[in-house]
């Protein structure tokens, strides 16, 4: 079985607790996301989500996640799957890290992974290169999140 994995973190000028506040709030994700366009659901672990995400390319695609891990302030993990188990499965994550910034003040580290595997993990190529999409949502909620820090929510 074919694996590939993909990662991203930024930093962000906010608490966990913070960051985790924007990132659980599905519904507004239309709002400020570039990449997952639309969510929803429950973040509650065996819990199935709701979710389409737009590429920079620009392919949209839905699909049905279910929630593996839900540590508000730590981790959001899901595993969203084409057709049947080991065709190609994509695993999730965000995990939230207290971090020191350039600037010396304390924050938080985002990291966004995804490991695609199955057995068409290699067929799929460009379809799952999705490194630039992360990065763009990353900075998107950086944003967001911080923004929201300065307006002291």
């Amino acid at each position: 079985m074919s694996t590939s994995e993909i990662s991203s973190s930024i930093h962000i000028a906010a608490t966990p607790a913070e960051v985790w506040e924007v990132l659980a709030d599905l519904p507004a994700y239309g709002q400020w996301n570039p990449f997952v366009r639309e969510a929803s659901g429950t973040l509650s672990v065996g819990e199935r989500l709701a979710v389409t995400i737009a590429s920079a390319g620009g392919r949209t695609m839905s699909f049905r996640p279910r929630v593996l891990v839900a540590e508000p302030g730590r981790e959001l993990r899901w595993l969203g799957r084409v057709l049947v188990p080991g065709l190609l499965d994509g695993e999730h994550s965000f995990v939230l890290e207290p971090a020191d910034l350039p600037d010396g003040s304390r924050g938080t580290r985002l990291t966004q992974a995804e490991r695609f595997s199955g057995l068409l993990v290699r067929l799929a190529g460009r379809a799952i290169e999705v490194g630039d999409d992360f990065d763009a949502m990353n900075a998107a909620l950086r944003d967001r999140v911080e923004a929201g820090a300065t307006l002291g929510r």
